[in-house]
């Protein structure tokens, strides 16, 4: 009971105490029961009274446990405040435990919600940084050609630095990344487009171009994406020049195709419809690599039927090539002929004919004749002017002739069919023959300054002109001597005539010197040479008068002086 006594009341609950006491007043019945001797009880009361302090003490323990419990846990929470704080990079406003009020639970109740929404914000900041970093690690693998796919279990956070700096520093990689891409992409479908359009002007398989560079460039529409990587691009990059320098090849081929086709037609005279046939040939050989955008304008096919087209023509150039030499030797003698230059035609052609079998360049020798072409039509115009005025000169000369026969003709002024036609004429040619002496001079001038030009005579059907026509002035001057003897014999006739008269008397009608059926230009007179006189051609039987003459004088006749024809000038 001592014992009992020496417990402290304070630490016991009224109702505990209560409950002692029964117990006590219970456990003394029983041993009074029993017969418990004093000492016995005293020993059973400590052992209680020793149990009860153990339980106590039990308890006090456990309770400084729980207390340091929740003092680690105050700091724990205390401190991972402030690392989510430190790693998110701000500021809680949350006092020190140290320097709070109140019991601990209390001070947990404080600090437990800002841990929890400091964890959120941690989770949800994670997250930001786990899809940034992913999009990052991406697109940095497509850059690099990896094609293996990255989804965020790939992807490490680091937990510790998680502050809204380095995730800005992450946003703005970010964007340079996306922008990065975005130019190979523009890239990559530059270069797509480039190789389309020289695939579809040299009629290429597009698809396999691409494919070979990198499938998903053909397969877009099936994979993820296209290819951006440095590796891809600068495949296509070669790619382009390749195909750009095939481009050109494949052009200047055609261009010198067409040009030989349009050489090769020109050389042959081929139809204009055989040459429409090859238009998409030919219209390239003036283009610029830019120019040609046509589908299948510069296919391969394009280009093998042009070269069998050349060397068809080819085959065939030998024999046109003799034709049209033969041709030009044709051209180049008429030439010479419409001028009245001497060619020696059988000459020329055998020439031709040797250089031919001996294996002369065909080509060359056309090219010698339409030189000689051109030159030989230099020289026709150079010799017109000449000419011309030999035309005139020969056209006087031959009404010269006419004239000298029509006034032998003495029954010239009889009435018949064809006087009045023959008197204009012979007027006219008096005029046109008055005008010789100063045709001769010019000329003679002009082929004197022709051949001072030119540095050789001016040859006029095989002969120099100038010596024919110091010819034709000294058989005119002879022929002009003529006609005045013939003259002043008449006269003297006629006068010796008249003294016979006067001394005997009238006499029968004379007979006339010529007959009166005599035709126009038939007297055999001495032949002079003119300009067609050279060569055989007498003027007098170029131009003859017609008709038979009667013996009646016309009305309109109108007598001429015969002597000294007056001379003038004539351009």
């Amino acid at each position: 009971m001592s014992s009992m006594s020496g417990s402290s009341p304070l630490s016991l609950t009224k109702s505990a105490t209560t409950t002692c006491a029964t117990l006590l007043q219970q456990l003394q019945e029983i041993w009074d029961e029993i017969g418990e001797s004093d000492s016995e009880r005293d020993k059973k009361l400590l052992q209680v009274e020793q149990e009860c302090l153990d339980i106590y003490r039990r308890n006090v323990e456990k309770e400084r446990k729980y207390r340091a419990g929740l003092h680690q846990s105050l700091a724990e929470a205390e401190a991972g405040i402030s690392k989510l704080v430190s790693a998110l990079g701000e500021q809680a406003s949350l006092p020190l435990s140290e320097k709070m009020k109140g019991t601990l639970k209390q001070k947990l109740s404080v600090v437990d919600p800002v841990l929890k929404d400091i964890r959120t914000k941690k989770q949800e900041r994670i997250k930001e940084f786990l899809n940034i970093e992913t999009q990052i690690a991406v697109i940095c693998a497509e850059i690099a050609g990896n094609d293996r796919v990255i989804g965020p279990t790939d992807i490490q956070v680091d937990e510790q630095d998680l502050t809204a700096k380095r995730l800005g520093e992450l946003k703005s990689h970010l964007q340079e990344l996306q922008s990065e891409k975005k130019l190979r992409l523009q890239r990559v479908n530059s270069y797509m487009s480039e190789i389309h359009e020289l695939s579809v002007v040299m009629s290429l398989d597009f698809k396999q171009i691409i494919a070979n560079i990198n499938p998903s460039l053909a397969n877009h529409m099936t994979v993820q994406s296209k290819s951006i990587s440095n590796e891809t691009l600068a495949s296509l990059t070669s790619e382009v020049i390749s195909l750009k320098q095939l481009k050109q090849q494949r052009l200047e081929r055609l261009q010198d195709l067409g040009s030989s086709l349009i050489e090769l037609w020109n050389l042959m005279d081929m139809p204009m419809e055989e040459q429409l046939k090859f238009n998409h040939i030919t219209s390239l050989v003036s283009s610029s690599i830019d120019e040609v955008s046509k589908q299948g304008s510069l296919a391969i096919h394009i280009v093998e039927q042009a070269e069998v087209e050349v060397e068809r023509l080819n085959v065939l150039k030998t024999s046109k090539l003799k034709e049209l030499i033969f041709k030009r030797q044709n051209e180049l003698e008429e030439i010479y002929r419409s001028v009245h230059m001497d060619v020696d035609s059988e000459t020329a052609r055998q020439i031709l004919i040797q250089l031919m079998e001996s294996g002369s360049d065909l080509s060359y020798l056309l090219s010698s004749m339409d030189d000689q072409v051109v030159k030989a039509k230099e020289q026709a115009a150079s010799r017109k002017e000449v000419l011309d005025k030999v035309e005139k000169w020969k056209h006087a000369s031959q009404e010269e002739s006419w004239l000298d026969e029509y006034e032998k003709d003495e029954n010239r002024f009889s009435a018949g069919k064809g006087v009045h036609i023959n008197l204009k004429r012979a007027e006219k040619a008096r005029i046109l023959v008055s005008k010789i002496p100063s045709l001769v001079e010019n000329l003679t001038a002009k082929v004197k300054a022709w051949e001072k030009e030119k540095g050789m005579p001016f040859l006029y059907h095989k002969a120099p002109l100038l010596h024919t026509l110091e010819e034709y002035i000294i058989s005119r001057q002879e022929k002009q001597e003529e006609k005045r003897r013939s003259r002043e014999q008449k006269r003297l006739q006629d006068q010796f005539a008249a003294e016979q008269e006067t001394i005997y008397g009238s006499k029968s009608a004379k007979k006339p010197l010529g007959n009166a059926n005599t035709i126009l230009g038939t007297p055999n007179s001495r032949r002079v040479s003119t300009p067609s006189g050279r060569y055989g051609a007498s003027i007098g039987k170029e131009k003859r008068g017609s008709g038979n003459v009667g013996a009646v004088i016309p009305v309109n006749y109108v007598a001429l002086a015969k002597d000294d024809q007056k001379s003038g000038g004539l351009d």
